[in-house]
């Protein structure tokens, strides 16, 4: 039977959260807002629009949105060269794909950012397709982008697995219906990501991989 492995990339298979919530910071700073790197933080994983709502207030200026947005890009893009992958991101792929699971990518990047993440995880070939946040109405924590990922993968519900690293992953997946693992390694606690719906958690990809036989994907496998 088909099987789904559905990942977050950000702060779950590549190491960039801290430099998105730096990117996030000064493009807010050149709009004249001094904000905490806290609550970016705890913002990360929400479509732009969303998280500049989160820090800033719904009673914020709307106009700026677009500028703020558009800041992000353009900094954040001066690390298109040296992203870095979480350690043994791209051999759990790998580990995955070759046990029979359908890895699809779950992420708002799109273009030469996309790109620069792919290159940085190198696993293209254990990667099956990517749910980009423009195929769908609303981002995390919404479950419609884990739910168009599974759908590309062609999988019932109870055959897949998300993996993420904020909140708003493990909402996603879990109003998605399908099976939510949590990384600590985007910085949010343990504590936090269980009380969004996070059944298992880990430290990075690396200790996912180690403790594969005796996670989640071991028993929606019926390995376990």
């Amino acid at each position: 039977m088909a099987r789904a492995a559905l990942f977050d990339v950000d702060g779950t298979l590549a190491d960039t959260n801290h430099l998105h919530v730096t990117a996030w910071w000064e493009a807010f700073r050149q709009r004249g807002h001094h904000v905490q790197m806290t609550a970016i933080h705890h913002a990360l994983g929400r479509p732009s629009s969303d998280l500049i709502a989160h820090v800033l207030g719904e009673d914020r200026d709307t106009g700026q949105d677009a500028d703020i947005s558009a800041a992000h890009k353009t900094l954040y893009a001066t690390y298109f060269d040296r992203l870095p992958a979480l350690n043994a991101a791209g051999e759990l792929l790998r580990a995955l794909a070759a046990r029979g699971w359908r890895n699809v990518l779950v992420t708002s990047a799109g273009g030469g950012e996309l790109g620069a993440l792919r290159r940085a995880i190198d696993a293209d070939d254990a990667i099956v397709d990517t749910a980009s946040a423009d195929d769908v109405s609303e981002g995390k924590p919404a479950p419609e982008p884990v739910e168009h990922a599974r759908k590309l993968a062609g999988v019932a519900t109870e055959q897949a697995v998300f993996v993420g690293d904020s909140v708003w992953d493990m909402q996603a997946a879990t109003r998605a219906g399908v099976g939510a693992v949590a990384l600590l390694c985007g910085g949010i606690p343990r504590a936090d990501l269980e009380k969004a719906g996070a059944s298992e958690v880990y430290a990075d990809p690396a200790d996912l991989l180690t403790r594969l036989d005796d996670s989640l994907f071991a028993r929606v496998a019926g390995e376990g």
